[in-house]
């Protein structure tokens, strides 16, 4: 099988793991707490966040690189990805009235296409099967 379309396959399941972590934490804080939208989302992004990077790092993409190099560079994602999507969720979901939940799953499958793409030709481009054993 290709490799690239394993990688694929790998990262997209990474992604639904993460996507399950983060939709359980945001159900659990928008109904169980009296946040907003935007700490709830905020929160259940950074749990996924990490998840994901350290599978997809050492998994699918099987990279030896600079950890903090990559973390940086993944930062620098969210750093354009977190506040358009949390200030776009929040006004979708507490001014348009928007399911919550909806909105969260609209930011996520953005994310997950995004940040494959991000990830494959920005933070691991030049690292992909360098870690040992690949």
């Amino acid at each position: 099988m290709n490799k690239e379309l394993v990688r694929t396959i790998k990262f997209t399941l990474f992604s639904l793991s993460a996507g399950a972590i983060e939709l359980g934490l945001f159900a659990l804080l928008d109904n169980f707490t009296n946040m907003q939208y935007w700490p709830c989302y905020l929160i259940a992004l950074v749990a996924s966040v990490i998840w994901n990077f350290t599978l997809n790092r050492n998994f699918t993409f099987k990279s030896a690189n600079n950890v903090p190099i990559a973390m940086f560079k993944v930062f620098c994602y969210y750093l354009v990805f977190t506040p358009v999507t949390t200030i776009g969720g929040n006004y979708l979901a507490e001014t348009l009235l928007w399911n919550g939940t909806l909105v969260t799953i609209l930011n996520m499958l953005l994310n997950f296409i995004t940040e494959y793409l991000f990830d494959r030709f920005v933070v691991f481009r030049d690292s992909i099967d360098t870690k040992k054993g690949a």
